[in-house]
């Protein structure tokens, strides 16, 4: 119960974290009760939460269609040797693949405001 418990309060914090960067989270999955739900053995407790700010999304869609393919944002949430563990890829390793300095520019400002929403909620 201690660790649901660190886990909740982790994506609570994470939550209001984003809010105050304007991201708001869109959908939350809770991988292994949808696994087991689906007849698949999964003990590992994995939450994937998709995160947007509508506003830098319009930016980044504006700039290049393509982008679309890595929105929304993805931030995991999971338990690893007994500790709660927050994790996301980089907006700039996936914004690289469209070779545009703009939307790099846009990605860089949006994994610093993510990365700043991850550290806390430790």
């Amino acid at each position: 119960m201690k660790r649901r418990k660190r886990r909740e309060q982790a994506i609570e914090k994470l939550t209001e974290a984003l809010k105050e960067e304007k991201f708001g989270v869109l959908w939350q999955l809770d991988m292994k009760a949808k696994l087991q739900e689906k007849g698949v053995d999964f003990n590992q407790t994995f939450h994937i939460l998709e995160v947007c700010n509508p506003v830098e999304a319009k930016r980044v869609l504006s700039e290049n269609s393509l982008v679309g393919y890595f929105l929304p944002c993805k931030i995991a949430v999971y338990e690893e040797k007994e500790k709660t563990r927050i994790g996301l890829p980089k907006p700039t390793a996936l914004t690289g693949l469209v070779e545009n300095d703009n939307l790099m520019a846009i990605a860089t400002d949006i994994e610093k405001r993510l990365i700043a929403c991850v550290d806390k909620s430790k």
